[in-house]
């Protein structure tokens, strides 16, 4: 593929787009099929329901539902797209790459294509891959996307994970410009600490522990997490990430007009918003009802607030992420298309 030379003095986000599936799982279905209550999962982690995909949902065609509606938003056709990045870790194989099916599916036949795994942060370190490849690289656009297909690696007998997860994607669609002004993505700041891996995996399914009767009977293939100690550096690495994009963009918490958070859960937003100048009512949250969706929820999230019109040209976001890795990531923004 020929690329022109580009001018581009930053990325802007043009488009989004986001896919749910249409079943609903709320917390009255789980008290039958583990034991809990709706009032015990409601006052640990906010969620009332989750969507949950169905026979032949996969990630792919979740991914590709949510980047479609973005290239309709951004006025942009599947052939003219140039990156594919997709964010991930539930597959829908192991080889090829999603995004390479994600290609195929919508059209996108001029589109470089790959796979990015950071858990939860995925669709964070996926724009700030892309823009570094807009402003580097001579590309003109990308697509950006986190999908997830939870409900696949979740063990539905763990009252404690199971609670959490829904499916779901988002995308984004990014574009070069050369306009003066500060519209765009303005600063970023990433991490990751794999020391502390162990406290949020899935240990089966790898090329260390394949799919072997025992990673089954074991349960291996499934979410693990130690909750509390989640939670304690999933705060920590939030806020220390989003002040640090802050201060690189040269801007501070007052400036910021909407917060975008991973919804992990709500006590972990709580405590982040608590923590970035207590500013609970800039955090756009749609948790309770759509739980927590990975590398999804900061896209869906997004692309559900600028539709409802919260999310104007001219206003200041944060979006801040953390997932398993650990991973963590934050992208501060001047929303202007």
């Amino acid at each position: 593929m020929t690329r022109k030379d580009s001018h581009a003095k930053t990325v802007c986000i043009t488009g989004t787009g986001s896919y749910l599936p249409e079943k609903v799982l709320t917390n009255f279905d789980l008290e039958k099929m583990v034991e809990t209550t709706d009032e015990w999962i409601r006052t640990r982690t906010g969620i009332r329901e989750r969507h949950i995909a169905q026979n032949g949902e996969g990630t792919c065609l979740m991914a590709a539902q949510s980047a479609l509606r973005a290239l309709r938003s951004a006025d942009m056709s599947p052939e003219e797209v140039e990156i594919i990045i997709v964010g991930t870790f539930t597959p829908d194989m192991l080889l090829p790459n999603t995004a390479c099916l994600v290609q195929d599916r919508i059209g996108a036949e001029n589109a470089l294509c790959f796979d990015l795994s950071a858990a939860c942060s995925g669709f964070v370190y996926g724009l700030e891959v892309a823009r570094g490849l807009i402003l580097g690289s001579g590309y003109r656009n990308a697509l950006v996307i986190g999908v997830e297909k939870l409900s696949a690696v979740t063990d539905w007998r763990d009252r404690n994970t199971c609670v959490l997860f829904g499916d779901g994607g988002g995308a984004a669609v990014l574009e070069a410009t050369d306009k003066s002004g500060r519209r765009g993505l303005l600063a970023s700041a990433m991490g990751a600490d794999g020391s502390l891996a162990d406290l949020l995996n899935i240990p089966g399914g790898g090329s260390r522990m394949g799919l072997t009767r025992h990673a089954i009977d074991d349960r291996q293939i499934y979410i693990k997490m130690a909750g509390n100690e989640v939670f304690k550096h999933a705060v920590r690495c939030m806020c220390n990430a989003g002040q640090k994009a802050l201060e690189r963009s040269g801007l501070t918490m007052d400036d910021v007009n909407w917060v975008i958070p991973h919804q992990a859960n709500a006590r972990i937003v709580e405590a982040v918003a608590s923590r970035l100048g207590n500013s609970p009512h800039k955090f756009c949250v749609n948790l309770e009802r759509v739980g927590n969706i990975s590398a999804a929820s900061v896209p869906v999230a997004l692309d559900e607030f600028v539709r409802r019109g919260k999310i104007k040209r001219g206003d200041t976001v944060l979006l801040v992420a953390f997932g398993g890795g650990f991973t963590w990531g934050a992208m501060v923004l001047e929303w202007g298309y």
